[in-house]
C-alpha cells in the first residue's frame, strides 16, 4: 500500500468519480493530512473546476497501474507526502467506494496565473536491452544527480519510480489512442448520415424514426399459401402505395402492415417542448394487405369465398369504405390509366367470372338458374339506376315488408364480358367531383349487384359497393345546402351500414336499416342466417392523410366488436327507442310521416360517442327535408297529370258554349266541379310546399348550430 501510494503527489494524474456517476482523470493539487484526503483539479468547457476526494476513494478508482504522472516534472515531495505514506503504510483495508460519499463537486477554484491543463506525455524510454547514446547517458546521470538532492529517496527507489512511471504513461497513451479513433469512428459515421439526409424532406427526423422502428420488425405478409378462412363477418384492410402527388410533395409513408392481420400506423406527435417523436398505433383485422398486393390476391380473401353462399340460397355483400383517393373504385372497379380504367381486373368482374365457372359445375347447372346485373347509385339520399340513364327510383316496403326499389332494371348477362360493358356504362355516368385528394372522386355510392334467379324467383344475390369517401361525411356544416344534405345522407348512412353489419354479428332481432337509403336497398343482405358480409377498408399510407386513416381504422376496428350493450336491448330484443333523453324533446310530428325515425333515433343513441344532440338534430331535419321533397315531387307530378285532364275536359266544355242553345246551367256545373277539383288539388300540394319551405328553414338552422362530438371511425 505504502508503494502505491508513493505515486500520488502534486501533480499526479488519477480517476475520479463525480456525483452525477462520470469517471475521468484529474491532477492532484495537494495532500489533505486532517481528513486523509486530496484535493484534484480538472479542466471542463474551458474552466478550472475541482473537489476534495478521500484516499479510500483514490485508492478503489486507481491501482498502482492506473495513477498516471504529471507530463510535466512532478515538484519535489514535501513534508505533507512523507505524512501522508506513513498514513497509507498505516491503513491495512481500503473501503470501497460509497455514492454518497461526501464531495465538494464543483466548487469555485481561484483561477491561477498559469492554468493547470494535460500536456501530451514524453515517448516512453527505450526499453532496457537497447544501449541509449552517450549524451542520453549523462542527461539521465544529471537528472539523477538533481532528483538524489532534493528526494530523500535512494537511487534504486527512483529507478523503480521511474519504470512505473513509464508503464503508466503508455496506459495513457493507449486510452488516448482509443478515445481518438472512437472520435473519428464516430466523425465518419455522422458525415455519412449527413450525406443520407435528404435535407429536401420536410419531415426528414420522423422518416428516420419510422426507419429505425421498422428495422426492428419481423416482417411476415400475407402470401397465396395462407389459408382462407370462413368469416361471416370478414373486415380486412388494404394500403396503398403513395400516388404522384405524394411523391412530389415528399410525403411519408407512415403505414406499416409486418404481418398478415396487422396494420400499424405511425403517428408523428410532438411534446409540450416541441421534441417531435412516433406513436405507433396498432391495429388488428382478419386480413391486412401491403401496398405491393395485386386486386387478384385481395379479391381472393374476401369476395372470392362469398360466391358460393349466393349459389346456396344466400346473400353477400362486400363493400370499400375508405376516404377519397385511398384506392377504393380501384378495388371494386379495377385498375386506372389516367380517367380510363380497366373493369377486367375489379373485383366487380373478378366476382362475375366465378359465378359463370360456379354455374358450370355439376351441382350448379342442374338448377338452371339465370343471371342478372343491376348497377345503382345513392347519392344524397336518391337512388339513380346507373344502367337506365340515370333514372330516379323509389324505394318502397311492400306489404310484406320486403324492400323494393321500383323501377330499377335488371339486365340479364351470359358471360363476363356483358359483366364489362355494363360496368363501364354505369361507370361512365355515375356523379362524381373533384377534391382535393383526387381529381375524380365519388360523392356517391356504387351499388352492383350480381343476381340468380331460378324460374323467375331470386335464389341468391351479391351486393359488391363503391362507398362514397368517409371524409366526406364531416362536411355538415358548410354554407352550401347541397354539400351539408350530400355530407349528411353520407355520414349517417356510413352509421347505419355499421350497426347493421354489428347487428347481423350479435344475431339481434331488431336491424336499424331504414335509418338510411343504403342500408334500406340492402335490407335483405343483413337479415337470414344464410348471409355474409365483407368489409374492405381501404387506407393512404402519406403523413398528411394520417388523420383520415385513423378514422377509417377505428371505423373498421369497430364494425367486428361484437359486445352486446345490454342497456340498448329490451326484453324480446327490440330497443328501447322511448328510454327518456334529450333526444325526446325534439318534435314528435316527423314519426307521423316516415317509420325511419325511429331507426334514425336508435342509430344516434348507439353511437352517443360521435353524434351529438345537434347534430341528431341535423339528421332529423335532413331525413324530414328528404322524405318532404319527395311527397311534393311526386304531388307536383300528379297534379300536372290531372291539369292534362282537366284541360281536356274544359276544351270539350267551351266547344259546348259554341252551340247556339247550349245548356248554360249544365255549363256552369261542370265549370264549378273543375275549378273545386282544382282548387282543393292545388290547395293541398300549396300546403305541402309551404311545409317543404318550412323544413328548408329548419335544416338551415339545424346545420348551424352543429357542434359534432370527435370521431371515432368517421
Amino acid at each position: 500500500m505504502a508503494t502505491c501510494f508513493a505515486n500520488i503527489v502534486v501533480g499526479t494524474y488519477v480517476e475520479i468519480k463525480r456525483s452525477d456517476g462520470r469517471i475521468h482523470q484529474a491532477m492532484v493539487t495537494s495532500l489533505n493530512e486532517d481528513n486523509e484526503s486530496v484535493t484534484v483539479e480538472w479542466i471542463e468547457n474551458g474552466d478550472t473546476k475541482g473537489k476534495e476526494i478521500d484516499l479510500e476513494s483514490i485508492f478503489a478508482l486507481n491501482p498502482d497501474e492506473k495513477i498516471a504522472p504529471s507530463p510535466e516534472t512532478p515538484p519535489p515531495p514535501t513534508t505533507t507526502c512523507v505524512k501522508v505514506n506513513k498514513i497509507a503504510k498505516n491503513r491495512r483495508t481500503i473501503a470501497p467506494v460509497k455514492n454518497d460519499a461526501p464531495s465538494r463537486d464543483n466548487r469555485a477554484i481561484p483561477t491561477r496565473a498559469r492554468p493547470l491543463q494535460p500536456q501530451q506525455p514524453e515517448p516512453a524510454p527505450p526499453p532496457p536491452s537497447q544501449q541509449p547514446t552517450q549524451q542520453t547517458q549523462a542527461q539521465t546521470q544529471q537528472q539523477q544527480q538533481n532528483e538524489s538532492s532534493h528526494h530523500p529517496i535512494s537511487r534504486k527507489e527512483s529507478g523503480q519510480l521511474s519504470r512505473r512511471k513509464s508503464n503508466c504513461v503508455l496506459e495513457v497513451e493507449k486510452l488516448q489512442e482509443k478515445r481518438e479513433r472512437r472520435r473519428f469512428q464516430q466523425q465518419e459515421l455522422r458525415v455519412k448520415r449527413a450525406q443520407e439526409v435528404d435535407t429536401t424532406i420536410p419531415n426528414y427526423e420522423i422518416m428516420y424514426m419510422i426507419r429505425d422502428f421498422r428495422a426492428s420488425l419481423d416482417y411476415r405478409p400475407l402470401t397465396t399459401a395462407d389459408l382462407i378462412e370462413e368469416h361471416r363477418i370478414c373486415v380486412c384492410v388494404r394500403k396503398r402505395p403513395l400516388n404522384k402527388k405524394e411523391l412530389s410533395m415528399k410525403d411519408l409513408d407512415v403505414i406499416t402492415i409486418p404481418s398478415k392481420n396487422v396494420v400499424m400506423v405511425h403517428e408523428p406527435k410532438q411534446k409540450v417542448d416541441l421534441t417531435r417523436y412516433l406513436e405507433n398505433q396498432t391495429f388488428r383485422f382478419d386480413y391486412a394487405f401491403d401496398d405491393s398486393t395485386a386486386n387478384e390476391m385481395v379479391y381472393k380473401f374476401t369476395a372470392r369465398p362469398l360466391v358460393e353462399t349466393i349459389f346456396e340460397r344466400g346473400m353477400a355483400t362486400c363493400f370499400a369504405y375508405g376516404q377519397t383517393g385511398s384506392g377504393k373504385t380501384h378495388t371494386m372497379g379495377g385498375d386506372f390509366s389516367g380517367k380510363n380504367q380497366d373493369c377486367s381486373k375489379g373485383i366487380y368482374a373478378l366476382a362475375a367470372r366465378d359465378v359463370f365457372l360456379m354455374l358450370k359445375k355439376p351441382n350448379y347447372k342442374k338448377l338452371d338458374l339465370q343471371v342478372y346485373a343491376t348497377f345503382f347509385e345513392i347519392y344524397s339520399g336518391k337512388v339513380f339506376d346507373l344502367l337506365n340513364r340515370k333514372a330516379k327510383l323509389r324505394v318502397l316496403e311492400d306489404g310484406k315488408q320486403q324492400v323494393q326499389v321500383v323501377g330499377l332494371q335488371e339486365k340479364e348477362v351470359k358471360c363476363t364480358e356483358d359483366v364489362l360493358k355494363l360496368i363501364e356504362v354505369g361507370n361512365s355516368c355515375r356523379t362524381s367531383g373533384q377534391t382535393s385528394a383526387n381529381a375524380h372522386s365519388s360523392r356517391s355510392h356504387a351499388v352492383f349487384q350480381i343476381i340468380l334467379r331460378r324460374k323467375g324467383k331470386m335464389h341468391g344475390k351479391f351486393s359488391l359497393i363503391d362507398l362514397a369517401g368517409n371524409e366526406r361525411g364531416a362536411d355538415t356544416s358548410s354554407a352550401d345546402r347541397q354539400t351539408r344534405l350530400e355530407g349528411a345522407e353520407i355520414n349517417k348512412s356510413l352509421l347505419a351500414l355499421k350497426e347493421c353489419i354489428r347487428a347481423l354479428g350479435r344475431n339481434q332481432p331488431h336491424t336499424p336499416f331504414r335509418a338510411s337509403k343504403l342500408t334500406q336497398v340492402l335490407r335483405d343482405s343483413f337479415i337470414g342466417e344464410n348471409s355474409r358480409t365483407c368489409m374492405i377498408a381501404t387506407i393512404s399510407p402519406g403523413m398528411t392523410s394520417c388523420e383520415n386513416t385513423l378514422n377509417t381504422l377505428r371505423y373498421a376496428n369497430r364494425v367486428k366488436e361484437l359486445t352486446v350493450d345490454p342497456n340498448l336491448v329490451m326484453e324480446g330484443g327490440r330497443p328501447n327507442i322511448h328510454a327518456v333523453n334529450q333526444l325526446d324533446l325534439l318534435d314528435e310530428d316527423w314519426l307521423s310521416i316516415s317509420p325511419q325515425r325511429d331507426d334514425l333515433k336508435l342509430l344516434c343513441e348507439q353511437n352517443e360517442e360521435e353524434v351529438s344532440p345537434q347534430l341528431f338534430t341535423f339528421h332529423e331535419a335532413v331525413s324530414q327535408l328528404v322524405e318532404m321533397e319527395e311527397q311534393v315531387l311526386e304531388d307536383h307530378k300528379a297534379v300536372f297529370q290531372e291539369s292534362i285532364r282537366w284541360l281536356e275536359d274544359e276544351r270539350v266544355l267551351i266547344q259546348m258554349t259554341e252551340e247556339v242553345d247550349y245548356d248554360v246551367e249544365s255549363y256552369a256545373t261542370q265549370l264549378e266541379q273543375i275549378l273545386d277539383q282544382k282548387i282543393e288539388i292545388l290547395t293541398e300540394l300549396r300546403d305541402k310546399v309551404k311545409s317543404f319551405r318550412s323544413a328548408l328553414q329548419q335544416e338551415e338552422q339545424a346545420s348551424k348550430q352543429i357542434s359534432p362530438k370527435k370521431p371515432r371511425g368517421l
